[in-house]
């Protein structure tokens, strides 16, 4: 299977290469992509300057591929990750243990992949995932709050075989007086919803982290559906 991917740069880049990449990022080092175009404009544009939408081809075929956002992977294992690599996270009382409950019982070990699929914890949606570690939000506010602005998913080839299934087809300009505008309107229209839902009263049956900690829950309770 083949699929169209883009890459949002400052500059063109041809020939991804393996290897480079902060191990901070989402899922460590890698080559970030999306499958939308607009998206890639945006990254692109994300310091205000005008970039390139570079486009490619990535063949699937023989490669491993992890995908954090279906199942039988939940929100939980997608977050374990992101604990994992990024590493600011806001200072509470619980941060710290939720962080390490998180990583005990649901971090999925995306070393033995090529490519991973999973959210984009982009400005407003890593506010929100800190908010859910650090006890502020429900385990079902954050589900709620990842689809909001409609970031989407991100492509992530993390693997040097990966590398060898992708190919250059082009690119397009982003010009950052309409793209960077854009994606920050579509941050803006994210924290706006996400405030709204924030202040509704959480339901009875809504689970904290605290609550999953002091029940032991883990991957495949019943609980988390």
């Amino acid at each position: 299977m083949k699929e169209i991917i883009y890459h949002g740069s400052d500059h063109i880049i041809e020939k991804p290469e393996y290897g480079l990449g902060a191990t901070t990022n989402d899922y460590g080092r890698g080559f970030y992509c999306t499958k939308s175009l607009e998206l890639a404009k945006e990254w692109a544009c994300g310091k205000g300057s005008d970039g390139f939408a570079n486009k490619y081809e990535l063949d699937l075929d023989e490669l491993k591929v992890i995908n954090l956002n279906q199942e039988p992977y939940n929100i939980l294992n997608w977050l374990a990750v992101l604990t994992k690599h990024r590493t600011y996270w806001q200072n509470s009382s619980i941060s710290a243990e939720a962080k390490a409950y998180l990583q005990e019982h649901f971090y999925v070990d995306i070393s033995d992949y090529d490519v991973v699929i999973g959210y984009r914890a982009d400005d407003s949606y890593f506010s929100f995932a800190q908010d859910f570690v650090s006890g502020t939000i429900s385990l079902q506010k954050l589900q709620r709050a990842m689809h909001l602005g409609e970031l989407g998913e991100q492509i992530v080839l993390i693997s040097k075989k990966a590398f060898s299934h992708i190919k250059y087809l082009g690119n397009e300009s982003a010009e950052s007086s309409i793209y960077y505008n854009q994606k920050n309107d579509r941050d803006k229209r994210a924290k706006q919803a996400y405030r709204s839902e924030k202040n509704i009263t959480a339901n009875l049956d809504e689970l904290f982290i605290l609550d999953i900690m002091r029940g032991n829950i883990q991957n495949g309770d019943p609980r988390l559906q």
